[in-house]
């Protein structure tokens, strides 16, 4: 019967309802709640109204975040997108066991991003890391460079991040590059097209809505990364990589170092509000002039 077949349907789709309004709905509302008052996690609910706004808008501590995850996502993006695609491409050539090194550059996208940080702090650490013991080995250095340091830490964490995200992105290019019929390659051949020539003026066309979509991706998953950050240096040295969900985190959850040390509820939500308005500003921005772009041409 029809409404038997419809309450089945409504069955299976109420696990992920209900989990979808436990962990999605709910957080999100509660957290609404408490941008408008002065709690710490305990104690009394002090309504403040918009003073914790008024409070972000003075934070040197938040500013300096956003400063630092901008930083953080376009040293990313600039490199991990293109170093993508090249990989991507050479990958999608008869290269000899091009299925193994497929899987080697997919790996660490199926890693944990803690573990990924762990590792490197054993390779960057600035005492007996693996690196700097490999570089004083062959003389390239004279001394231990402090690879996590003030001078360098963003940059170490910005590798990290590029090779974490690598793999991930290769992927979506490659299913990009198979759907590209193989008859524009060999009209170009037939032209006297060289490799270059057919990379710029056929592939890198035809990945147009595939690019458009790793870009996406892309911002929103640098805007809003700081697992391994939080582990290599959380936030340091002196916020030199402190980004905002990090700064975020650490106002909800208090760490036993770093510059924010009392729990607080309240600005926490009103910091973690005003950080997905950032995430969502930029992304819609992305998505206006990529869609203009696509009228244009």
């Amino acid at each position: 019967m029809k409404w038997r077949t419809q309450l089945e349907n409504y069955g299976l789709l109420l696990p992920s309802f209900f989990l979808t309004l436990v962990l999605g709905i709910y957080p999100v509302l509660w957290a609404i709640r408490y941008m408008f008052y002065d709690y710490k996690g305990y104690g009394k609910e002090i309504f403040i109204g918009f003073d914790n706004f008024v409070r972000l808008w003075s934070d040197d501590l938040f500013w300096n975040a956003v400063w630092n995850t901008g930083i953080y996502a376009g040293g990313k993006i600039i490199v991990t997108i293109p170093l993508s695609l090249v990989l991507a491409v050479l990958l999608n050539k008869g290269l000899k066991g091009r299925q193994i090194w497929r899987a080697i550059y997919f790996m660490p996208t199926v890693i944990s991003s803690a573990v990924i940080a762990v590792v490197f702090y054993i390779i960057f650490n600035s005492y007996n890391g693996l690196l700097n013991q490999f570089l004083l080995k062959y003389h390239v250095i004279s001394g231990s460079i402090d690879w996590l340091g003030p001078k360098y830490a963003m940059l170490t964490v910005i590798i990290v991040a590029i090779w974490g995200a690598i793999g991930n992105y290769m992927l979506l290019f490659l299913a990009g590059l198979q759907n590209i019929p193989g008859d524009l390659y060999e009209s170009a051949d037939i032209d006297g097209a060289n490799s270059f020539q057919k990379f710029w003026k056929i592939t890198v066309p035809m990945l147009g809505p595939v690019l458009q979509m790793i870009m996406m991706l892309a911002i929103t998953v640098s805007l809003k990364g700081y697992e391994s950050i939080m582990v290599l240096t959380e936030g340091g040295p002196v916020g030199r990589t402190e980004v905002m969900y990090l700064y975020v985190y650490k106002l909800l959850f208090p760490v036993s170092t770093g510059s924010v040390l009392i729990q607080e509820i309240g600005y926490g939500s009103a910091v973690g509000f005003a950080t997905a308005l950032i995430v969502g500003a930029v992304t819609g921005i992305y998505f206006f002039v990529s869609k203009r772009l696509n009228q244009i041409y």
